[in-house]
């Protein structure tokens, strides 16, 4: 590592950059894409348009001229985007110190798998079968990468933190802080008590197994919230190794993706209310995409075969769950083991006394993006109700920016697919994977003592 790059990942240099971080930062630059985003929509929203024309996303379809007929309508639509995402990206590496003419191309080879994993995953069979294309892009880019080389000029256009930290700054503006309210004490409550325990669990059972705390941090906040987003969040917190993020990356998933099939098979057999196992997918589902793809399939046979409550009792649920109560955590975390490694670990490895701002230097300040556009389209929907948020905000303003963080996100896990190597990950030995297993195993009794039994009365009667 340069010490230009020292300076600018949480090394103890980094306090000469000063006020030049703002633009030097790659976290700054995720927030200004991401908060301009949001702005750009809530001024649209606010005048009667929307981003939605640019947010264009592949439509579900059955048939190849059904596809085709969908992509014929919306590809100028597509070229604009493709045009957005370039600028975009290319402002904000150039200022990096990084090449547009390497970035661009390297870019539109990502943009175009993208694409084709976007359009593969509406497939209505890839729909049936779960297959969300953000882990659709993570399992193809994993066999592109470790089926045969790639192309060295590629790397330029994989970008994960980059992609992944302007799509959590996105996220934060699906979490208005109004669906705390909304969420109710229960949801909260349930999310916080799994969030906690799970980490707990995971950190200690690796500590145990003499990993370092570091990873063993990583690993746990990948299975307490959420695992891109999450782990490269903490991973710069605590100071982590370079491969300690995919380690728990690809741990997280390949949890996530037996989840998807393991959870509705298992609530099925015991004709759980939909809203119960849907809170249940919330607190033992390890990714976004994957556990709503389990809450939906569940949903499917609500009210048929001795299933009670709804769809949307299974979809809300979960929602409330994984979506509101513990992705909200991806923030206390980071600056918790901030601090903890900050203060603690860095003084018993090092001697030498934490200087605080090392804090301020640790904490990923794409969390405080996230933050502030929860902030903004709380004040921008302050005056909605619930109902009418659904509604109005969501398809009008919400939406769209989730359509943009679905693409952001599909760039990052198909970039983190074709970068690693199954040998790398496997010099990490099975003890992160074994120590991850058991947060699983205590994740899932847990969550389902919480919902089916402790808290049973309120998700079994949950209502919009």
């Amino acid at each position: 590592m340069s010490t230009a790059d020292a300076k600018l990942n949480g090394s103890p240099v980094q306090s000469t950059v000063g006020w030049r971080e703002l633009w030097l930062k790659e976290d700054w630059w995720a927030i200004y894409l991401g908060l301009g985003l949001v702005i750009v929509g809530v001024v649209l929203f606010a005048n009667g348009s929307s981003l939605k024309w640019l947010a264009v996303t592949p439509a579900k379809w059955s048939s190849l001229p059904q596809l085709f007929d969908n992509l014929a309508n919306d590809w100028l639509r597509y070229l604009a985007q493709l045009v957005f995402w370039i600028a975009a990206f290319s402002a904000a590496l150039s200022a990096l110190g990084h090449k547009a003419r390497d970035f661009v191309p390297a870019f539109l080879v990502l943009y175009a798998l993208s694409f084709v994993v976007f359009v593969a995953g509406q497939w209505r069979e890839a729909f049936r079968y779960n297959l969300e294309p953000p882990l659709l892009a993570l399992a193809i880019g994993l066999f592109i990468a470790n089926g045969g080389a790639l192309p060295r000029w590629l790397d330029a256009g994989f970008r994960v933190e980059l992609y992944v930290k302007t799509g959590i700054v996105v996220l934060g503006a699906t979490l208005p802080l109004t669906l705390l309210i909304w969420a109710g004490p229960v949801a909260i409550l349930q999310a916080s008590i799994v969030s906690i325990v799970t980490f707990l669990v995971i950190f200690w059972t690796a500590r145990w197994m003499a990993i370092d705390r570091r990873l063993a941090a990583v690993l746990g906040v990948g299975g307490a919230v959420c695992g891109v987003s999450a782990a490269i969040a903490v991973a710069g917190a605590v100071g982590a190794k370079k491969g300690d993020a995919p380690t728990a990356i690809t741990t997280v998933i390949l949890w996530a993706i037996v989840m998807i099939f393991a959870l509705p098979i298992a609530s099925h057999l015991m004709h759980l209310p939909a809203g119960i196992a849907g809170a249940w997918i919330g607190t033992s589902e390890f990714a976004d995409a994957a556990g709503l793809a389990a809450a939906e399939a569940y949903g499917q046979i609500a009210g048929h075969d001795g299933v009670a409550g709804t769809a949307d009792q299974s979809v809300w649920a979960f929602t409330l769950m994984k979506v509101v109560g513990r992705d909200v955590w991806i923030g206390i975390w980071a600056f918790v083991l901030a601090v903890v490694a900050t203060t603690r670990w860095d003084r018993q490895e090092t001697g030498i006394r934490p200087n605080p701002a090392e804090i301020w230097w640790r904490f990923p300040k794409f969390v405080i993006g996230f933050l502030l556009a929860s902030i903004i389209i709380t004040i921008a929907a302050r005056n909605y109700s619930m109902s009418n948020y659904n509604k109005v905000v969501v398809p009008g303003l919400v939406g769209p920016l989730k359509d943009l963080r679905s693409w952001a996100f599909i760039f990052c896990f198909l970039s983190i697919g074709l970068t690693t190597r199954f040998r790398d990950l496997a010099r990490a030995g099975i003890k992160p994977f074994l120590a991850f297993s058991t947060g699983v195993l205590v994740n899932v009794i847990l969550g389902f003592v919480l919902s089916a039994v402790v808290f049973a009365s309120y998700w079994e009667s949950l209502t919009r």
